[in-house]
């Protein structure tokens, strides 16, 4: 190593520049490769051949008895699934947005049921908060039911995480899309993908992390 350009101003500046793109460039080639597979699934539409045991709604925001526009668009996807026999049975996840209000999961049903869906083919989960527990929390219904297998309903930028996140906590998993999203104007629909792909390398990078210090201490 040159001491005198490391002691040098400028050298200094080199070498901390060289760091900092060292340590930033792996983070983008993961941001580069989250977005891709978040824009490649977001026309996820189910093959017409498929049939599951459920259709598995993804939480979305609820305001006191009623459903986001975001959200109602997601379950009228699902209704739509069950109304064509693609799925057998409805499932909705989400907790409490707001105190005194209704879960997410409780709205998603309430809506359902005035549909005409029978109280007989929806399930629910209410205590999550955020995507990873919607899967999380609702397996023991699903296990409970005998439901093998799920067609996960949300928005289409949001089906690449959700669908990593199914399959590492081993939930046998199908996509498809809201075919009436609210995120489909120009910029909403743009910013829309890179938050998802920003959250998707967030959980890439968290899980690869503790994959290698449990390799690395075990």
């Amino acid at each position: 190593m040159n001491k005198r350009l490391f002691c040098s101003r400028n050298g200094l500046r080199y070498y901390l520049l060289g760091g900092f793109c060292l340590s930033v460039f792996p983070f983008l080639l993961v941001f580069a490769s989250s977005v891709w597979a978040v824009y490649r699934t977001g026309g996820q539409v189910l093959p017409p051949y498929v049939r599951a045991d459920a259709a598995l709604v993804l939480g979305a925001a609820a305001w006191d008895k009623h459903p986001s526009p975001v959200f109602r668009e997601r379950i009228n996807h699902a209704i739509a699934l069950y109304q064509s026999r693609r799925v057998g049975k409805i499932v909705f996840t989400g907790g409490r947005t707001k105190k005194g209000y209704m879960t997410e999961a409780e709205v998603g049903r309430r809506y359902a049921l005035k549909q005409g869906v029978p109280a007989r083919n929806i399930l629910f989960e209410n205590t999550s908060r955020n995507t990873y527990e919607n899967l999380n929390n609702i397996r023991p219904v699903l296990r409970a039911n005998g439901i093998a297998s799920v067609v996960i309903v949300s928005d289409p930028y949001h089906l690449a995480r959700a669908a990593e996140m199914a399959e590492d906590l081993g939930v046998r998993v199908y996509m498809s899309a809201t075919p009436t999203t609210r995120f489909d104007a120009g910029n909403k629909k743009k910013i829309f993908m890179l938050q998802e792909g920003y959250a998707l390398s967030l959980y890439r990078l968290e899980k690869w992390g503790r994959d290698f210090f449990n390799w690395l201490f075990h």
